[in-house]
């Protein structure tokens, strides 16, 4: 069954998504499925960054526009797994390691798809950028994680947790497909990459700290 701490960041499901979780349980398909398709989208995204890098006007827009999609849907498949396998009792016995490991191979491919976007579009060290964010993302969840191992609650916090990192995300595709229209031209991607880079540095930090000081309490 898929286990996951309580995710304080967390809003009630919506109405709509707990009738699709109920129509995908009905159809017989499993929380594993729907976190594979988490990268599946992830995969499309990072598709989609790279030929908008090398597209020109509203193909390049349109594509930048897709890659936003796909972390939206990327995120719907993060809320409907969890929702399936404990709402629907539909969870089987790998159900931890679908709930983690497709996130963090998500996370990394849109991050350097954008960061290679960026790069494609003349921006200097843009592809370092993506690659520094993809790490740092990682880095996040993994203190998390070895929070929970020594075996305290689960530290969600931000600023840059998974929600906030493909919100910022999101948000700088919106921009860049606009940018041409003030000259811009890769400027927008490199905003947000940087934006969630200090903020993923920020978090691993506080992060750390909690969890410096929860030992010691303990100890």
């Amino acid at each position: 069954m898929t286990s996951a701490a309580p995710d304080p960041l967390k809003t009630p499901d919506p109405t709509w998504a707990q009738g699709l979780a109920a129509a995908m349980a009905r159809a017989g398909v499993s929380p594993d499925a729907i976190s594979a398709g988490s990268v599946a989208f992830a995969v499309l995204g990072l598709v989609l960054f790279i030929a908008a890098g090398f597209a020109e006007g509203l193909s390049r827009g349109a594509h930048l526009i897709g890659a936003g999609v796909c972390i939206q849907l990327r995120l719907l498949c993060n809320l409907l797994d969890g929702m399936v396998a404990v709402e629907h009792g539909k969870g089987g016995t790998s159900g931890p390691i679908w709930n983690e490991l497709p996130d963090r191979i998500a996370d990394a491919l849109f991050l350097l798809g954008a960061g290679y976007c960026a790069a494609a579009s003349g921006m200097v060290f843009a592809a370092p950028l993506g690659w520094a964010a993809a790490v740092l993302a990682v880095l996040t969840a993994y203190v998390r994680e070895l929070g929970r191992g020594l075996g305290f609650a689960a530290d969600f916090s931000g600023p840059m947790a998974k929600p906030h990192r493909m919100a910022a995300l999101t948000a700088a595709c919106a921009v860049a497909a606009f940018e041409p229209l003030w000259g811009w031209r890769g400027e927008a991607l490199m905003v947000g990459l940087f934006a969630i880079v200090l903020g993923a540095i920020w978090t691993v930090a506080r992060r750390t700290r909690t969890l410096a000081a929860r030992l010691a309490a303990k100890g």
